[in-house]
């Protein structure tokens, strides 16, 4: 039973306690939903649920635990570790031997670490715990694999404006858990303004208006209008929807500012994405796979920069680690540029979808035992620290590619370094198949008259 005292916050308060009061996530939850669907057949799977802050995971998985009359255990990933995890299923295990099944939920469950993680597997996988973990962050990159393949994956989104209207006017109206009892109105613009600065964020919108409430309250005409609505909240937020078109048109202008060499362009759109309320993790993944794509061997250091700044971040935090982000961003914008190793990559992936499965050449193909020798694995393989220049006249493509090339250096940063260095290899390659044809002639000539 939650507590509904006035001293609760507002947003806690109003808490949906059943499918039909939770607003929003109606591809889960609506007729066809596969989380009604599951739930109407009694039956609920270990999962994630990957979603923005004040979207309503802890909620959901509270009411699908008693939906099915589950015991519902909430574990904090911040707060308890792996003793916690023992004790939590020691008492799942007495529960079951009354028929009483167990569902684990684990809010922010990407902070645990690996030897964290792998402790739920033997009792998820054993059917002991349903494991229903909370997160803000991509599972691919956050959970484990054999975790992640022993839960499905559901991805809850930011509620919308009119969701989020429908939360304010509901709590204004609501005399048993909500502001009903102040009589309070509130004006077309300041329900507006409420619902833009929430961001889709459901607990913020409620949040912010118990501060309008408490404001409008004192006053004569028990209204919340926008100037109240300001009053209490001190500022403007910016307009960012981080699921919807400005996320990807403000990232657009972040990686648009950086491959045109524009440090002051780069690092405006940087805090913007900031300031909005992006997950800085998710800019530090765009910063790397930058380095990369328009950097490439250009400076090979800019990946390690970045990468760099992501680990800075994650150990800083908000907003110290922030700085690491925009020294990566100016580096990267001021680096040179170079979408060869993108576009190599590009174009091998490209051959290999067209040409399929083609044989390793046999002088390169490994051969541990007397069989693969006899059959020629490796037979005429040379080892190129051998060589003087450490340079060998060997195909290392299947015949079918050979002489294609897939990586062209630019003239620009490093990668000039690289096509100079590439240039004198292949010229000495080329005087030595010269010069080994022009040696062979004459006997291949003798063979043929002789033979």
């Amino acid at each position: 039973q939650m507590a509904t005292s006035v001293h609760t916050p507002l947003a806690e308060r109003l808490r949906p306690r059943t499918l039909e009061e939770i607003v929003g996530q109606d591809h889960l939850l609506g007729g066809q939903g596969v989380l009604r669907r599951l739930l109407e057949r009694g039956h609920l799977p270990s999962m994630i649920l990957w979603g923005p802050p004040g979207c309503g995971k802890t909620t959901l998985a509270r009411i699908m635990a008693a939906a099915l009359d589950a015991r519902f255990v909430f574990f904090s990933a911040v707060l308890s570790g792996v003793r916690e995890v023992r004790a939590i299923v020691e008492e799942a295990r007495a529960h079951r031997e009354r028929n009483e099944a167990t569902v684990l939920f684990v809010d922010e469950i990407h902070r645990f670490n690996k030897g964290q993680q792998d402790a739920f597997l033997p009792h998820v996988e054993s059917g002991l715990l349903t494991l229903i973990g909370a997160t803000t962050e991509n599972p691919s990159f956050s959970i484990v694999a054999p975790l992640l393949s022993r839960c499905r994956i559901f991805v809850l989104n930011p509620l919308g404006e009119e969701e989020i209207a429908t939360l304010i006017t509901r709590a204004l109206n609501d005399h048993e858990r909500g502001l009903g009892g102040l009589g309070l109105e509130i004006e077309p613009a300041a329900l507006a303004h409420l619902t833009r600065l929430a961001d889709g964020d459901a607990r913020q919108a409620l949040a912010n208006l118990e501060l309008a409430a408490e404001l409008a309250a004192g006053a004569q005409e028990k209204k919340i209008d926008l100037a109240t609505v300001e009053e209490a909240l001190q500022r403007h937020a910016l307009r960012y929807d981080r699921a919807g078109e400005e996320h990807y048109n403000l990232i657009s202008a972040l990686h648009k500012s950086l491959r045109d060499s524009d440090p002051d362009g780069a690092l405006y759109w940087l805090c913007r994405m900031l300031a909005g309320g992006e997950d800085p993790l998710y800019i530090a993944r765009r910063l790397v796979r930058f380095a990369s794509e328009d950097i490439g061997n250009a400076d090979p250091q800019a990946l390690r920069l970045a990468l760099d700044a992501t680990e800075a971040f994650r150990f800083l935090g908000t907003p110290e680690g922030e700085l690491a982000l925009a020294q990566a961003a100016i580096y990267l914008a001021t680096a040179p540029k170079s979408n060869a190793c993108y576009a190599a990559y590009g174009k091998a992936r490209k051959t290999i979808d067209e040409t399929g499965s083609l044989p390793v050449p046999m002088q390169i193909r490994n051969a541990p035992t007397g069989l693969m020798r006899r059959l020629g694995y490796g037979r005429g393989y040379q080892y190129a620290h051998d060589d003087p220049d450490a340079l060998v006249l060997q195909e290392h493509l299947p015949d079918e590619l050979i002489g294609r090339r897939f990586y062209e250096p630019t003239n620009r940063g490093y990668e000039a370094v690289i096509r100079d260095r590439l240039a004198k290899w292949r010229a000495i390659l080329r005087r030595r198949t010269t010069q080994g044809k022009s040696a062979a002639a004459p006997g291949k000539h003798r063979r043929q008259k002789n033979g």
